[in-house]
């Protein structure tokens, strides 16, 4: 595993962690809150044999320095950016987990130009609902809860209690191991702070507060990939089905014994559904024109758009893009009945 050791680099000011291997077209693996890119090693030396892979520890976590900064997933979307910058990687399939789903969503939205593929493996970001541990977490106080991991015999109740639910089958227990992992990384104040910071960024006391779906009709023309776990108790596995109704020509792939770790669960079909996905899709091009167009499509008043569509469909490639974003589920209404529900 010596080509997987750790390699550093300052961007802003700030110490920068991340795992890179491999030769090919590149991908990033963002790794989800409280983790860091130790959650690839199962994965990631497989994807390397026909790709480079980077996998960063994001600000705040792993390796990384962990000031007290922006942990936006906005903020995080442009820390990809810049360090991609940096190591003179252009373009990238992005794939995230968990909470770096929705920094991999955000890169593809703020940065169309750089993304050729997007891979969402139990992501955040789709729906309010999300595990009661983070939503009490996220809550005014939750510095005092997340204050006494500091202490041993905290950790060691911690430890037991995910070991018993572990024993008696539950959804959470099957991640045992790896919530495990991520208690035990906030035993340091600044981890915690960090921890805090980007939970709160993206979640209150109600669930999750931000949601794609509002803009996810943006990815058409960008390949899609969703992967889920059929037992995920952290985010529920609904969000899958949700967001692939949203962003029409995307794949879904359900794992039928995962939970929030399909790729920790069955790293073989992972790196098969990847490899296929990379294997058979054509990376994106972005087009100014194309992208103006569906934002125009959901702008503006619908005589507007329809009559600006009309005119730009028979000049521009892009105007049966336009069409399927008027036919495309709404995901506005979506993005409504869901958080209602939440």
């Amino acid at each position: 595993m010596d080509q997987l050791a750790p390699r550093f680099v300052t961007v802003h000011g700030y110490r920068r962690a991340y795992l890179r291997a491999g030769r090919g077209s590149a991908v990033l693996l963002i790794h989800g809150i409280g983790d860091s890119s130790a959650t690839w090693a199962p994965v990631l030396p497989r994807i390397a044999r026909r790709h480079t892979v980077i996998a960063p520890d994001l600000l705040g976590h792993g390796l990384s320095d962990k000031p007290r900064g922006d942990y936006s997933i906005g903020g995080f979307a442009c820390g990809m950016r810049d360090l991609l910058s940096v190591l003179g990687i252009e373009r990238v399939t992005v794939v995230g987990h968990s909470l770096g789903g929705g920094v991999a969503m955000q890169f593809a939205y703020q940065f169309p130009e750089r993304c050729e593929r997007l891979v969402l493996v139990g992501t955040g970001g789709v729906g309010p609902q999300l595990h009661p541990l983070l939503r009490l977490a996220a809550s005014p106080g939750g510095e005092a809860l997340l204050s006494v991991l500091r202490l041993p015999a905290a950790r060691f109740a911690g430890r037991g209690m995910i070991s018993t639910l572990s024993l008696l089958g539950t959804d959470l227990g099957r991640d045992a191991g790896d919530l495990g992992r991520v208690f035990d990384a906030l035993t340091a104040p600044t981890a915690r702070a960090a921890f805090l910071r980007t939970l709160r960024a993206a979640a209150d006391a109600r669930g999750q507060a931000i949601t794609m779906l509002d803009r996810c009709y943006l990815a058409q023309g960008m390949p899609t990939l969703i992967i889920w776990g059929e037992h995920d108790a952290v985010i529920p596995v609904a969000h899958a089905r949700i967001a692939h109704e949203a962003m029409p020509g995307s794949r879904l792939e359900i794992f039928p014994e995962a939970g929030h770790f399909p790729h920790h669960t069955d790293p073989d079909r992972f790196e098969a559904v990847l490899n296929d996905f990379l294997a058979t899709t054509r990376s994106a091009s972005h087009s100014a024109r194309k992208w103006r167009a569906l934002l125009r499509s959901r702008a503006l008043p619908v005589d507007v758009a329809e009559d600006e569509g009309a005119e730009q469909a028979g000049r521009l490639d892009s105007g049966d893009q336009v069409a399927r974003a008027a036919k495309a589920p709404d995901s506005d209404e979506l993005a409504r009945r869901l958080f209602k529900a939440g």
